[in-house]
């Protein structure tokens, strides 16, 4: 069966009205802990005073896209921004993208000089407009050096008064590592803010979990039991992608066992099946792999019964 079809089960035996711990960036279920809202000002605040380069860095799984999405959103019909998703390119190619994004009227095979210099004409015509202009990268340290230097030559343009355009690069702690390189070094020094964001602890992962299922529409008694919520902690390490991963599991689990609150039992088994998770031994992992395999091919036959019993109307 498809991993839709077993949420949709889910769901239903708990009382939601969507999926709680999904992996997508959904701003719908932004948790206002300090971290991010704290970055979000950061980069509110830096913008508007016209820095150059912003920098927001953070381990995997930590929020970084959604903060990404968060800032797009947040910023006012002032600003117009240019958002490279993809850092997989070379320096021409990476010119191309912003450029499309501005909406700069480019042939197919544009001479660097030419991209450059229409580029140029165009935040001009956005400044006198009374706009500013915001790229935004996301997974910035997967940008190569060369690259880097491009967008560092990019924001060399401005006027007499003010810089035509800002930088805001999203990236894992190895972008600092590679900042860190001399051949960097003018690049490094143009960074104006810069904030790290850190894992949830023991009460925000608490938290974040009871938002998340209130969003989601579930208003009865704590789902998890307090004994659930530290190993989940503890094999998360905070980071609310594995967050959202372990959680989504256990819950799978407790509903194929019929109960109505998660176990530390059921998020156990679901450190023990996930990679990343810091499970306390390895030993039982065959017997938990077993396990899932089971769930699997019960959980196949509920959804039959399920399906008849009009659930997948």
């Amino acid at each position: 069966m498809t991993g839709g079809l077993a949420t949709a089960m889910y769901e239903d035996h708990f009382g939601l009205r969507q999926a709680p711990f999904s992996l997508t960036p959904d701003t719908g279920f932004f948790f206002r802990n300090d971290a991010h809202v704290e970055a979000l000002q950061v980069l509110r605040v830096a913008l508007d005073a016209g820095e150059g380069f912003i920098k927001v860095t953070g381990e995997v799984g930590t929020g970084k896209t959604l903060l990404c999405r968060l800032l797009l959103n947040s910023l006012d019909e002032q600003w117009v921004t240019a958002w490279v998703p993809n850092p997989y390119l070379d320096p021409d190619a990476l010119r191309r993208a912003i450029a499309d994004e501005l909406r700069v009227a480019l042939g197919p095979t544009p001479r660097q000089h030419t991209l450059v210099k229409k580029l140029q004409e165009r935040l001009i015509e956005l400044a006198a407009s009374g706009k500013r202009v915001a790229v935004i990268i996301d997974e910035a340290q997967a940008l190569s050096d060369e690259s880097l230097e491009a967008l560092r030559l990019l924001s060399n343009l401005e006027t007499e008064t003010r810089k035509l355009l800002h930088v805001v690069l999203f990236g894992q702690p190895e972008l600092d590592e590679r900042l860190a390189q001399p051949q960097l070094r003018q690049l490094r020094q143009r960074i104006g803010f810069g904030y790290r964001l850190q894992p949830l602890d023991a009460e925000g992962v608490a938290l974040y979990l009871q938002h998340r299922l209130s969003v989601a529409g579930y208003n009865g008694r704590p789902l998890f039991a307090q004994r659930a919520l530290r190993r989940l902690h503890r094999a998360s390490g905070g980071i609310p992608r594995l967050v959202n991963v372990l959680a989504h599991k256990a819950l799978l689990l407790a509903y194929g066992r019929g109960l109505r609150e998660v176990s530390e039992a059921e998020v156990a088994l679901a450190v023990r099946d996930t990679d990343g998770a810091a499970a306390p031994a390895r030993a039982g992992w065959g017997k938990a792999a077993a396990w899932f395999a089971a769930f699997a091919a019960a959980i196949t036959g509920a959804a039959v019964a399920w399906r008849f019993a009009g659930g997948a109307a």
